[in-house]
């Protein structure tokens, strides 16, 4: 107990990274957020008519998009979300830079009832690591 006491500082940090850990891998799963990778993705796109929405704002989307996605930039989704009615019965790939904040955009659909959101791990990053086409 005294090694506790003595050494709270240490005790913390090491408590908080933990708790970092825990969030980085379970988070999206505690919050309703599917991910897939790209190869996923792309059968989702492919085999189940997806539709990609890019979560970027505007200037990042002219620099390479997926092909066909759609742009909405996440500060404005939630008052665009009524363009994305007629898709609400089919897959949503919600997809960033690096899925940072396509996780937020996947959570603010499941509120609104989209139930087939997926997070694309990695966002553009991965797909392009992946030699994945983008569209200019």
């Amino acid at each position: 107990m005294q090694y506790f006491l003595d050494n709270i500082g240490l005790v913390l940090v090491a408590c908080l990274s933990g708790a970092m850990f825990f969030w980085a891998h379970f988070g999206n799963r505690l919050r309703g957020v599917k991910e897939v990778s790209c190869p996923e993705a792309l059968q989702l796109i492919n085999h189940k008519n997806a539709l990609v929405l890019d979560v970027r704002e505007p200037d990042e989307f002219k620099t390479g998009h997926i092909l066909n996605s759609k742009n909405i930039p996440l500060g404005k989704l939630k008052e665009r979300a009524g363009e994305l009615e007629r898709h609400r019965a089919q897959p949503v790939v919600v997809v960033c830079r690096t899925s940072n904040r396509s996780n937020s955009g996947c959570a603010l659909l499941g509120k609104q009832g989209f139930g087939q959101t997926y997070l694309l791990k990695g966002g553009v990053v991965a797909w392009t690591k992946a030699g994945l086409p983008l569209e200019k």
